[in-house]
């Protein structure tokens, strides 16, 4: 759940505590209180105050990061005496309110001066129990207010415990004039004499049953004649079946967050809904001339009903969402179309779900040789396909030239059941065409094997070669996979749809390109179009550069693009999947660690992202579902945007119409198996019918939510080259990548250094020997490279602070601000020099803390007896001696007394290692040659 400051203030939430299992509570801070839109409501919020009795998250950020916020969560909520609590472990209790179901609970403050168990009994078995409550009477407006005055039609909406996002949707998009009444308003007399030609029940908190006075006005306008169109949300859609005369019912737990998955049963579509009830409909108990519009496509509950003959409809989910996605606000356009007496087209299944793809074999296009930019990724891309193919009785033929993969082996069992025949082959034009000439496949999927698999697949359909042969390409095809390469079209097609890239140009010479330099101005980024890893790409200031960086993209492409510089915005990215049918979900989000300006596959990334905002999120969303749904891609695509830091302003990089290195890494984070279920999408099944993989009884068609952080680590192998800069940009260089799983980004971060150099305890910055005493830290930190990371982190230990280093590298400072949190507990640790003195108070709490944070039991133990204080006491009382280390790879280095760091020179004399050896209890297994 992204959005926090959403959720607390919607009315809905009244009198619950509220547990949130997302990973970044806090992250964002909350925006401003005071800030009102043109109707003198809230901005950010969705009521004028927070409606939960308590807030229980597993970890809190107490550092936040924002353009937006105002002050903390924590600011925010002593502000409103609401308590909140942090360090539960909120994955333990979900499984129990999973099992037992909704449970009643107390957030019991123990004194600062009484012990642990001076509790009194009756704050332990006493429980306030809200649903015994009128909620409804409790958030109900007390007044009658009209929205819109001069917009046209009328429409009355019943305040429920209404957000106000619902007004914004019906005043501000759809121009209607809205009186909101209390829930208890009698429209048969009506006292106001309001005039109306529609009726809104709202969304709000408790149980239905408690709202006679509402039920009493909705039977009223039921049975008018002609009838008035009527259209209910969450808490209105059970309203307006007990007016209706049908049943409702508690729900074990409810339907409770942003990603519930809906289906439409007049198209057979899902859409992910964002819901907060605890009571449903009873389906059976509808009466006559009463159908159910849709079902939850997990648990199969109501999830909306409709009137067969008059515009009475209503759904149990938030189609105006905020916080969640904004998939089902057309119910909004066929209300108001009701109201102003606009014929509704009718609605129905376009039987694309039955047109299944009859083929008996399939030639699998493999990725080139393994090198920078496709390597592992594409394995498990492909092994995936093979086994989705295999499951549906086809004959699969692979052509990969990398004898050790998987998806090459001879061992075939259940889990990877191998293709039938493999050709260890280059990916060439020619030598596929031979290949489909022997094998004589149905069908070919390009979109498994990375770029070089994609323009083989390109070039073979362009010539009509693959025409010729009766091929047919499965998934996403030709025409929308060229509109994704090509930047002209790709410009074109987005424009279309009111969406914009940055500002590019293609060059075919490099005349063309000094020409669009000029019209961009510099600096500019130079890409070679249908390129793999950024290859040939970098940044020109000048028109010299530019035509130095041009000659070699030329090399690698016959077109190159001229982009606009946005270095210093933040990259993110959406992995996104969609059928023929039209479902479309985005599976997984990620930010890059870097801003923008450093090739993907160079960067640290983490997912879920950790600084944007409900609005940034779901904006970002929303025109991911765009751009794929006019593209036409079918199975599996991702979306890289730059986000500006300091506002909602974005443009769209790319879209990468195929399974990518990004691809991999969001199915292993979220464990939804992107490849699989692309292969499945592209055989012509649709999202709803393929089973969840993890549970196999819920749908496919779902969007994970993680209560973890994942972060991925590039490696590379730069210091094996002389001569080679190590400074990294827009054409990637990493040779390898390690991935981290943690509850929080301390954590994740920690091991990922621990696994991509296992000489390293952790994250370190002067202990970690990757820093350069003869380059300012400026420059270190300023300029991305290998060890830039490291860099930050010494300047954090040496107490430049986030803001100087803010400067420097235009980092987001809420990930600044997590490692200065790693440098301030290594300095506590070193500080406190014994395990006795650090534990000593509050040990346990401290224990949790370091390892919450990723600290591993050889980081602790280094940081509390500092091994190279042992070796500066020996060179004190040795000043004659120097003083050598054996590294992991048994080679022995000179070491820098002064600091404890390796030194530059290589003229010294290696002493052999049988030389008298220093051996220090406090720093076991450690050994230093004097």
């Amino acid at each position: 759940m992204v959005g926090y400051p959403e959720a607390l203030t919607d009315p809905s939430y009244r009198g619950q505590i509220l547990v949130l299992t997302y990973p970044l509570i806090g992250n964002y801070g909350v925006p401003s209180s005071t800030e009102t839109d043109e109707h003198g409501l809230p901005t950010y919020f969705e009521s004028g105050e927070i409606h939960i009795a308590g807030l229980v998250v597993s970890s809190y950020s107490w550092e936040h990061s924002h353009w937006a916020a105002r002050q903390s969560l924590s600011e925010w909520l002593v502000e409103k005496q609401v308590p909140g609590m942090y360090g539960v472990d909120t994955r333990a209790l979900t499984k129990k309110i999973r099992e037992i179901g909704a449970l009643l609970g107390n957030i019991v403050v123990v004194s600062s001066e009484g012990p642990p168990n001076s509790i009194p009994e009756s704050q332990i078995t006493t429980f306030s129990d809200p649903n015994a409550r009128n909620l409804v009477a409790e958030v109900s407006t007390k007044s009658i207010n009209v929205y819109g005055s001069s917009n046209s039609p009328s429409v009355i909406a019943y305040d429920c415990g209404m957000k106000y996002n619902i007004i914004r949707c019906l005043v501000d998009v759809h121009k209607v004039k809205l009186t909101v009444v209390p829930f208890d308003y009698d429209l048969e007399k009506n006292p106001s004499n309001i005039e109306w030609e529609g009726l809104f029940l709202s969304n709000g908190p408790g149980d239905p049953t408690m709202c006679p006075q509402t039920i009493k006005s909705i039977q009223y306008a039921l049975n008018l004649d002609p009838p008035r169109p009527i259209f209910g949300i969450c808490l209105g859609n059970q309203l307006l079946s007990l007016a209706a005369g049908a049943k409702t019912y508690k729900l074990k737990y409810g339907n409770r967050g942003m990603n519930q998955p809906c289906i439409d049963l007049r198209t057979g579509r899902c859409y992910i809904t964002p819901q907060n009830h605890g009571f449903a409909v009873d389906s059976n108990s509808l009466p006559a001339m009463w159908k159910p519009l849709f079902i939850n496509a997990n648990d199969l509950t109501n999830e909306g009903i409709v009137h067969t003959d008059r515009p009475f409809f209503s759904v149990q989910f938030h189609p105006e969402a905020s916080g969640g996605p904004l998939d089902t606000a057309f119910l909004f356009d066929k209300f108001v179309g009701h109201v102003r007496k606009i014929s509704q087209p009718l609605v129905l299944q376009d039987g694309l779900a039955y047109q299944r793809q009859t083929v008996k074999k399939v030639l699998l296009v493999g990725s080139g040789g393994l090198s920078i930019g496709q390597a592992g990724e594409f394995d498990y891309s492909g092994s995936q396909c093979i086994k989705a193919l295999k499951e549906e009785g086809i004959e699969v033929v692979l052509i990969n030239p990398n004898i050790a993969t998987v998806q090459t082996s001879t061992e075939k069992n259940e889990v990877t059941p191998g293709a039938d025949k493999v050709y260890f082959l280059p990916i060439r034009p020619h030598v596929v065409m031979d290949i489909i000439a022997k094998e004589k496949p149905d069908g070919i999927i390009v979109s498994m094997g990375g770029q070089t698999a994609l323009n083989v697949g390109v070039e073979l359909w362009k010539t009509g070669q693959l025409q010729k042969a009766g091929v047919k390409v499965l998934g996403t095809q030709i025409d929308a996979i060229e509109a994704t390469e090509d930047r002209e079209i790709f410009s074109q097609k987005l424009q279309e749809i009111g969406e914009s890239i940055a500002l590019s140009y293609s060059a075919n010479n490099v005349e063309e390109a000094l020409e669009a330099a000029r019209k961009i101005g510099y600096p500019v980024l130079v890409r070679a179009a249908f390129a793999l890893g950024g290859l040939g790409s970098g940044f020109a200031e000048n028109d010299a550069e530019l035509k130095d960086l041009a000659s070699k993209a030329f090399t690698v492409s016959s077109q190159i693009l001229i982009d606009q510089d946005l270095r210093g915005w933040k990259e993110l990215e959406y992995e996104v999947v969609r059928d023929s049918s039209d479902n479309c979900i985005t599976v997984c989000n990620m930010e890059n660690f870097d801003p923008l300006g450093v090739h993907t596959g160079d960067s640290i990334v983490v997912a879920p992202s950790q600084t944007l905002t409900n609005r940034e999120f779901f904006m970002l969303r929303k025109t991911a579902l765009k751009v794929v749904r006019h593209l036409g891609i079918v199975g599996e695509c991702n979306i890289q945007y730059a986000l500006n830091p300091k506002s909602e302003k974005y443009c769209i990089i790319e879209v990468n119409a195929r399974l990518s290195r990004s691809s991999a890494l969001a199915s292993k984070a979220t464990g939804y198996p992107l490849a699989y279920v692309a292969t499945k999408l592209a055989l012509g099944r649709d999202l709803v019918s393929i089973r969840n993989s993890i549970t196999k009884t819920t749908t496919a068609c779902f969007e994970p939510s993680l209560d973890y952080c994942v972060l991925k680590m590039p490696r590379w192998d730069l210091k094996k080259f002389n001569r080679v800069s190590n400074k990294l940009g827009s054409s990637m260089l990493s040779v390898g990548e390690v991935m981290s799983i943690g509850r929080s980004f301390e954590e994740v971060i920690q091991k990922a250094c621990r696994m991509v150099n296992p000489s390293l305890d952790g994250l370190e910055g002067i202990d970690s020997n990757l820093t350069d005493d003869e380059i300012p830290l400026e420059e270190q930190i300023a300029v991305p490279t290998d060890t830039r990371l490291f860099a930050v982190q010494r300047a954090l230990e040496e107490g430049w602070g986030v803001d100087k280093v803010y400067e420097h590298t235009k980092i987001d400072k809420w990930f600044l601000s997590k490692l200065e949190n790693i440098a301030r507990m290594r300095k506590a640790c070193k500080d406190c020099g014994d395990v006795e003195k650090l534990f000593a108070e509050n040990g346990t709490d401290r224990m949790r803390s370091l390892k919450m944070a990723g600290f591993s039991d050889q980081q602790v133990r280094s940081d509390l007896y500092n091994f190279f204080d042992t070796i500066r006491t020996c060179s004190e009382t040795y000043p004659h001696l120097f003083c050598y280390c054996w590294s992991i790879d048994r080679s022995l280095h000179k070491l820098n007394t002064a600091t404890g760091r390796n030194c530059k020179s290589k003229s010294y004399q290696k002493v052999p290692r049988s030389n008298t050896m220093c051996e220090t209890n406090r720093y076991v297994g450690s050994r230093i040659s004097c």
